[in-house]
Protein backbone atom coordinates (compact mmCIF):
# COMPACT_ATOMS: atom_id res chain seq x y z
CA UNK A 1 0.00 0.00 0.00
CA UNK A 2 2.27 3.45 -1.42
CA UNK A 3 1.34 6.43 -2.33
CA UNK A 4 3.32 9.01 -3.98
CA UNK A 5 3.17 13.11 -4.60
CA UNK A 6 5.30 14.86 -7.05
CA UNK A 7 6.12 18.21 -7.21
CA UNK A 8 8.15 21.27 -9.75
CA UNK A 9 10.24 23.29 -7.26
CA UNK A 10 11.96 26.20 -8.79
CA UNK A 11 15.18 25.96 -6.88
CA UNK A 12 18.43 23.91 -7.65
CA UNK A 13 18.20 20.11 -6.87
CA UNK A 14 21.35 20.45 -4.83
CA UNK A 15 19.17 23.62 -2.83
CA UNK A 16 16.53 20.96 -2.56
CA UNK A 17 18.80 18.15 -1.30
CA UNK A 18 20.51 20.12 1.12
CA UNK A 19 17.13 21.20 2.94
CA UNK A 20 15.77 17.62 2.91
CA UNK A 21 18.43 16.05 4.49
CA UNK A 22 19.31 19.11 6.96
CA UNK A 23 16.62 16.66 8.88
CA UNK A 24 16.88 18.61 12.26
CA UNK A 25 15.54 21.98 10.63
CA UNK A 26 12.20 19.88 9.39
CA UNK A 27 10.15 21.40 11.12
CA UNK A 28 11.09 25.06 10.02
CA UNK A 29 9.41 24.40 6.88
CA UNK A 30 6.81 21.80 6.88
CA UNK A 31 3.96 20.93 9.81
CA UNK A 32 4.05 18.08 9.29
CA UNK A 33 6.87 17.46 11.55
CA UNK A 34 7.01 18.90 15.16
CA UNK A 35 10.02 17.77 15.48
CA UNK A 36 13.25 15.99 14.49
CA UNK A 37 16.67 15.30 15.12
CA UNK A 38 19.51 13.24 13.99
CA UNK A 39 20.36 10.34 16.28
CA UNK A 40 23.94 10.57 15.12
CA UNK A 41 26.49 12.53 14.09
CA UNK A 42 28.63 12.64 10.37
CA UNK A 43 27.29 12.65 6.93
CA UNK A 44 23.73 11.60 5.99
CA UNK A 45 24.23 8.29 5.00
CA UNK A 46 22.79 4.59 5.35
CA UNK A 47 22.31 3.68 8.68
CA UNK A 48 21.53 7.15 9.81
CA UNK A 49 18.99 7.68 12.10
CA UNK A 50 16.44 10.37 13.29
CA UNK A 51 13.99 10.86 15.99
CA UNK A 52 10.65 12.43 14.51
CA UNK A 53 7.35 13.48 15.91
CA UNK A 54 4.65 14.17 13.83
CA UNK A 55 1.22 15.64 14.22
CA UNK A 56 -1.01 12.50 15.80
CA UNK A 57 1.29 9.70 15.43
CA UNK A 58 3.73 8.45 18.54
CA UNK A 59 7.80 9.53 18.48
CA UNK A 60 9.33 7.11 16.17
CA UNK A 61 13.33 6.49 14.89
CA UNK A 62 13.66 6.32 10.98
CA UNK A 63 16.56 4.55 9.82
CA UNK A 64 18.27 5.49 6.70
CA UNK A 65 18.34 2.19 4.17
CA UNK A 66 19.00 3.47 0.94
CA UNK A 67 20.45 6.44 -0.52
CA UNK A 68 22.57 8.05 -3.51
CA UNK A 69 24.29 11.30 -2.53
CA UNK A 70 22.27 14.19 -4.19
CA UNK A 71 19.52 12.53 -5.67
CA UNK A 72 17.30 10.73 -3.32
CA UNK A 73 16.90 8.29 0.20
CA UNK A 74 15.26 5.95 1.31
CA UNK A 75 14.13 5.56 5.24
CA UNK A 76 12.36 3.15 7.15
CA UNK A 77 10.05 3.24 10.35
CA UNK A 78 8.00 0.85 12.83
CA UNK A 79 4.82 2.20 14.55
CA UNK A 80 2.19 1.20 16.08
CA UNK A 81 2.11 -2.41 14.33
CA UNK A 82 2.77 -0.94 11.36
CA UNK A 83 6.33 -1.00 8.80
CA UNK A 84 6.81 2.85 7.28
CA UNK A 85 9.05 2.95 3.90
CA UNK A 86 8.94 6.67 3.42
CA UNK A 87 11.13 7.62 -0.25
CA UNK A 88 12.18 11.02 -0.82
CA UNK A 89 13.59 11.22 -4.35
CA UNK A 90 15.00 14.65 -5.99
CA UNK A 91 15.54 15.16 -10.24
CA UNK A 92 16.98 18.35 -11.41
CA UNK A 93 14.98 19.84 -14.54
CA UNK A 94 15.51 22.80 -16.62
CA UNK A 95 13.94 25.00 -14.21
CA UNK A 96 15.45 23.84 -10.78
CA UNK A 97 13.86 20.19 -10.05
CA UNK A 98 11.51 17.81 -9.53
CA UNK A 99 10.76 16.24 -5.67
CA UNK A 100 9.04 12.92 -5.00
CA UNK A 101 7.69 11.60 -1.99
CA UNK A 102 6.37 8.17 -1.24
CA UNK A 103 5.19 6.36 2.08
CA UNK A 104 4.37 2.56 1.69
CA UNK A 105 2.75 0.91 5.09
CA UNK A 106 3.15 -2.46 5.38
CA UNK A 107 1.97 -4.90 7.70
CA UNK A 108 -1.34 -6.59 8.60
CA UNK A 109 -2.54 -3.39 10.46
CA UNK A 110 -1.64 -0.94 7.39
CA UNK A 111 -3.72 -3.69 5.39
CA UNK A 112 -6.60 -2.74 7.94
CA UNK A 113 -6.35 0.48 7.86
CA UNK A 114 -5.27 1.42 4.57
CA UNK A 115 -8.81 2.77 3.35
CA UNK A 116 -8.96 5.35 6.02
CA UNK A 117 -4.95 5.97 6.03
CA UNK A 118 -4.24 6.48 2.32
CA UNK A 119 -6.40 9.79 2.20
CA UNK A 120 -4.23 11.34 5.40
CA UNK A 121 -0.92 9.69 3.86
CA UNK A 122 -1.40 11.60 0.59
CA UNK A 123 -2.52 15.02 2.54
CA UNK A 124 0.62 15.23 4.43
CA UNK A 125 3.05 14.03 1.57
CA UNK A 126 1.31 17.11 -0.17
CA UNK A 127 1.79 19.22 3.11
CA UNK A 128 5.66 18.41 3.13
CA UNK A 129 6.03 18.76 -0.67
CA UNK A 130 4.74 22.28 -0.77
CA UNK A 131 6.03 23.68 2.54
CA UNK A 132 9.71 22.28 0.88
CA UNK A 133 8.89 24.01 -2.38
CA UNK A 134 7.62 27.18 -0.67
CA UNK A 135 10.82 27.12 1.53
CA UNK A 136 13.24 26.46 -1.29
CA UNK A 137 12.12 28.79 -3.47
CA UNK A 138 12.59 31.41 -1.08
CA UNK A 139 16.03 30.58 0.21
CA UNK A 140 18.99 33.50 -1.53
Amino acid sequence: MKVEHSIEINAPAETVWAVTTDIDNWPDWTPTVESAARQDDGPFSVGSHARIKQPGMPEAIWEVTSLTPGQGFVWEADIRGMHFIATHHTTPTASGCTNLLGLELKGVLAFLLWPLAKRQALKTLETENTGLKGFCEEKP
